[in-house]
């Protein structure tokens, strides 16, 4: 349900994962031509303010009017705006474009025909109150308080194995990777890089940005499927690096945490757009900014592989399609990802082995 000031004798309800983004229900009585006209100006309106708040390119209405005169013309084209016709109950089991766009319906309201009114309603709010029920159990799972522990876990791993390589326990030049160490079959170094520093202040950086949005993306996407986005992130980001090395010729050598970290602004930039409805202002007010803030810095200051931050943030975001959001990412979501994330390795391999 969306709630619309100033509007009477309407529902407005909003799902943008089906044809229609938006479904209207208006008991006004329409009267003529000029009043459907002002009604679909008075629905564009609305509908341009949904599509902000839902960050939605397009957003296809259908409003099903209840009561219209008879010389009202609703057969005029109205790009993104459809109409229907309801005068009884019995229209919904016999207009077929409701029962096109409703299939399940017909079966519902023949199983009502015996009952009354009152039982009618109790029937009707059942089902929604389970529905609401079902998807409440989803939200709380996703954002009630849990533990951090991967989190921790990785930055002491990190913490760790930067003492070892500072004190000369460990050589840094063993685990960074480049285009000649994975053209060598060193291909360990995809995911060891991304667990070794420069320096103090390299480190620092990002075991801070690791705190901060690992601690968060952890709670909400749960342990297996953030590790199951670093790990990969990470992978995308060091392959992005050898690969832009491998066309340039320079051979950068390339480590740290950051690709990794930009793979999880990744998975939070999809989590955040499934749950737009009540993240949108974290989106264009925090977390965007931050990208491009961090993204323009890479291009700017030397010294920094800004291709392995942009192969973790695409990482990031075609994995988190393939772990998928309970109760929000559709099956088409994780196939699509699964494709698009074996065709960008799969041509990052290329130019690094085969170019």
């Amino acid at each position: 349900p969306v709630v619309v000031n100033g509007t009477q004798n309407e529902i407005w309800l909003e799902n943008t994962e089906k044809k229609y983004s938006v479904i209207r229900i208006n008991s006004n009585y329409i009267h003529n031509n000029e009043q459907l006209d002002f009604d679909i100006f008075k629905t564009k309106n609305v509908v341009k303010q949904i599509k902000k708040k839902t960050l939605s390119f397009s957003c296809d209405a259908l409003t099903i009017l209840l009561n219209v005169g008879e010389n009202v013309n609703l057969d005029k084209t109205v790009k993104h705006f459809d109409f229907l016709q309801i005068n009884d109950v019995s229209d919904l089991t016999t207009n077929n474009s409701f029962t096109k766009l409703f299939p399940d319906i017909k079966e519902d309201v023949m199983s009502l025909e015996a009952t009354d009114d009152i039982e009618f309603f109790l029937h009707i709010t059942n089902d929604i109150n389970e529905e609401t029920e079902k998807k409440n159990k989803i939200y709380d799972k996703t954002f009630r308080p849990k533990p951090i522990i991967v989190t921790y876990v990785l930055i002491a791993i990190n913490v760790l194995l930067f003492l070892l390589t500072s004190s000369g326990i460990l050589d840094i030049n063993h685990f960074f990777v480049s285009t000649t160490s994975l053209q060598a079959g060193e291909y360990y170094r995809v995911i060891t890089a991304a667990f070794m520093h420069a320096n103090i202040y390299h480190i620092l950086c990002n075991m801070y940005s690791l705190y901060i949005l690992g601690s968060q993306l952890e709670q909400v996407l749960g342990k297996i499927k953030f590790i199951i986005v670093y790990l990969a992130s990470a992978v995308f980001g060091c392959l992005m690096s050898a690969g832009v090395s491998a066309v340039t010729g320079s051979n950068i050598a390339s480590v740290g945490a950051s690709g990794a970290i930009f793979g999880l602004m990744g998975c939070l930039l999809y989590f955040g757009y499934h749950y737009r409805l009540y993240l949108g202002n974290v989106l264009f007010a925090q977390l965007i900014p931050v990208i491009i803030l961090n993204l323009g810095l890479g291009f700017m200051l030397p010294g920094i592989d800004n291709f392995a931050h942009i192969g973790g943030l695409v990482g990031g975001l075609f994995t988190g399609m393939v772990v998928g959001i309970e109760g929000k990412t559709e099956k088409s979501d994780t196939i699509n990802g699964i494709i698009v994330s074996l065709i960008l390795v799969a041509f990052l391999c290329y130019i690094i082995f085969f170019r």
